[in-house]
């Protein structure tokens, strides 16, 4: 696929569970996506060479952990507008689904990243009709 019809994504980092669902489902869908990319939210923030020109170059959907949206304020502060926000927790709260750990997935954590990565595939082939 061609690099300019690439979608990056760009999870949370938080130290929360739905941060960790966050950052899995978005690790798991560019795994079974040749279309995606991940977005390093911390080298973004530290403004690392190569994430200036990056975060450009493709249009973003964020995942958010919750309602801070700290990855769609850090992109802004760098100049770019995302296309889309998935927020985490609304979107388990919607389906009465409930991750309980910050760093490992239960049986319960593993229903949670399913459910974001079919969201996350909804909004990406939303974005190309």
């Amino acid at each position: 696929m061609e690099q300019e019809k690439k979608i990056a994504l760009a999870a949370c980092s938080g130290m929360s569970p739905h941060g960790l669902i966050a950052r899995v489902a978005s690790t798991d869908t560019v795994d079974k996506l040749d279309n995606t990319i991940s977005i390093c939210m911390g080298a973004t923030s530290a403004d690392k060479d190569g994430f200036r020109q990056l975060i450009k170059k493709y249009p973003i959907i964020t995942i958010s952990g919750c309602d801070s949206d700290c990855a769609s304020k850090i992109l802004e502060q760098k100049g770019v507008k995302t296309i889309k926000n998935i927020n985490v927790m609304e979107e388990l709260n919607k389906e009465g689904l409930k991750p309980t750990d910050v760093s490992r997935l239960d049986e319960a954590g593993e229903k949670c990243v399913q459910h974001i990565i079919k969201k996350i595939l909804k909004e990406i082939d939303s974005t190309r009709s």
